[in-house]
């Protein structure tokens, strides 16, 4: 099942149970479907309805000004089995002279949430930074009342680094922001290590 096209969608870098592979215009309906889901947008700022012509998550203005991005790379989280979407990760504000960028994620259908697939494409994405792209610290942020997430990016290999204490609003309570951060020297490469790695020398 490839979600929305009658050909099997391309494919970057597979995992064990999740695959990666770029934005698709034909899933432009899923992304906004998944941003006006309230209980995914509760930790991505406010939750409003989203049309087509917005110009933030899910809308088709948002998703070209993405494609067309050399400052971030998108990928498309697939089930690896099926081949079915379930999501979107990226990698923003890269910045190759310092090699730093900043992650995001979003887990859109609600029944793959809580059962690994965030925390493995998490990982796939720091060895794609790592890895292929050659950064060498990756940080996020999340809410402090984002705690499954929280766990997810630790077992990723993220690790707290500060705080911005009570500046957002939850259930008529302010919460701190996490900051969260990974560094190259500090991950093993589970997958693109065995990509971008030299030939060996032949006898």
């Amino acid at each position: 099942m490839s979600g929305g096209a009658g050909e099997e969608p391309i494919v970057n870098i597979r995992g064990e149970r999740v695959a990666l592979g770029p934005l698709r215009r034909d899933l432009i309906p899923l992304y906004l479907r998944w941003t006006n889901d309230f209980t995914v947008m509760r930790t991505f700022g406010l939750p409003i309805p989203r049309t087509p012509e917005h110009d933030t998550f899910g809308g088709g203005a948002y998703y070209e000004r993405m494609l067309a991005s050399a400052g971030a790379h998108w990928f498309t989280i697939y089930e690896l089995a099926t081949l079915r979407p379930i999501g979107h990760t990226d990698l923003f504000d890269i910045d190759g002279r310092n090699r730093t960028a900043t992650f995001g994620i979003m887990i859109g259908e609600a029944d793959y949430r809580g059962r690994g697939y965030g925390t493995e494409a998490t990982r796939l994405m720091l060895d794609y930074a790592f890895t292929a792209l050659g950064l060498h610290s990756v940080m996020l942020e999340t809410d402090g009342y984002n705690l499954a997430g929280q766990r997810a990016y630790a077992r990723a290999g993220f690790r707290e680094f500060g705080r911005r204490r009570e500046c957002q609003l939850l259930n008529g309570k302010l919460w701190d922001v996490v900051y969260m951060e990974c560094l190259a020297s500090e991950f093993a490469s589970p997958v693109p290590g065995r990509v971008f790695a030299p030939d060996a020398p032949r006898p």
